[in-house]
């Protein structure tokens, strides 16, 4: 069985292993010059971690990943709102998203990775499968779907870069009036970080002015950043089918979310295993993949109302306030709630 995968991001190339993995003949076509993923850091929880095992390639990404480090969410003066050392931290693997991609790349042959390639219709495409993991903007899902709504502008504005730092930070999340901020180490001397703020799309805005009163070390990583990554969030509405005949859509083609749960990259993670697990059963594929993924979908926006959306002082305060007085057991139950996903069983 063939299977052609449009896309060589994460998505793409996890779909393109996991396939591999159980013996389908696959080739990866990307429209760009070379295979790589821009962008800065990324969380690797406990169920993309499951999926990365499942792929055999787990263990190099520990290996390039952060190890163990206490995390929680602060308040944008840095007082903790949820402090939790054992959250479970020792599961979830900070990374370069260019690190991530890499594991990926090394783990498939050259001889069927493609660049240079502009699909523009699954009609030019002779394979069993088609794997349409093409991104937000998906030619393919328009193709297939084309009542389906397409993305939207979320509301927010985000900046990403990397920049030297201390190996021993914490793993935070920042939450301000009309922002938030993420913090994370990669135990190499470098530190990822992400800060965001709601606005309209294209607003000039300047991050170092924004954050500059928030605490240490987020003004400075911003300041001390050699490039700077600037893009506004959109988000995908819940599709009706991530299926369509021979083709299924994966990562952001089929569902693109806002980054609030860090679980963008994850979710991808999973769609690639899923899609082999189910060996060509692509109503199996959808079945599994489209109730999660949009019930993560939903828990992301919402997390951005009860964060990033948050501006007055009296709602501050009061966020604030519920964030401290959570017990810590509860707190863990909300950070977890979509990790403890397992690789579905291969049928017989």
């Amino acid at each position: 069985m063939k299977a052609i995968v449009v896309g060589g991001g994460i998505g793409g190339l996890a779909a393109a292993v996991s396939l591999r993995r159980v013996g389908w003949e696959v080739v990866v076509y990307e429209r760009s010059e070379s295979f790589g993923e821009v962008g800065a850091g990324l969380g690797v929880m406990p169920n993309a971690l499951r999926a990365l095992e499942w792929m055999g390639v787990a263990e190099e990404a520990r290996k390039l990943g952060t190890p163990r480090v206490s995390g929680g969410v602060k308040a944008s003066d840095g007082r903790w709102l949820a402090h939790l050392p054992e959250v479970g931290q020792e599961k979830i693997v900070a990374m370069h998203r260019a690190d991530l991609h890499g594991v990926l790349l090394r783990a498939l042959p050259s001889e069927i990775l493609f660049n240079n390639v502009q699909v523009t219709s699954v009609e030019e495409l002779d394979a069993d499968l088609v794997v349409a993991a093409d991104g937000i903007n998906s030619r393919l899902r328009a193709e297939l779907l084309p009542d389906a709504p397409g993305p939207v502008y979320a509301g927010a504005t985000a900046w990403r870069g990397v920049a030297p730092g201390p190996h021993d930070l914490p793993i935070t999340q920042t939450l301000g009036p009309g922002g938030e901020a993420g913090v994370l180490p990669l135990g190499d001397g470098r530190v990822c970080w992400y800060v965001s703020v709601v606005a309209p799309p294209s607003a000039d805005l300047d991050p170092v002015e924004l954050f500059a009163d928030w605490h240490d070390p987020i003004p400075s990583l911003i300041a001390s950043s050699p490039e700077i990554i600037r893009h506004d969030i959109y988000q995908l509405p819940p599709l009706p089918t991530f299926v369509s005949g021979r083709v299924a859509l994966l990562g952001d083609a089929a569902h693109a979310m806002v980054p609030y749960l860090g679980q963008g990259a994850c979710m991808a993670l999973e769609d690639a295993v899923t899609l082999a697990s189910v060996d060509g059963d692509l109503l199996r594929y959808d079945a599994l993949r489209r109730p999660r993924t949009q019930a993560v979908w939903r828990s992301s926006r919402m997390a951005g109302k009860f964060g990033i959306e948050v501006r007055s002082p009296i709602a501050l305060a009061l966020r604030n306030f519920v964030f401290r007085a959570l017990p810590k057991s509860t707190a863990v139950r909300g950070m977890t709630r979509f990790s403890s996903w397992q690789v579905p069983a291969m049928p017989r």
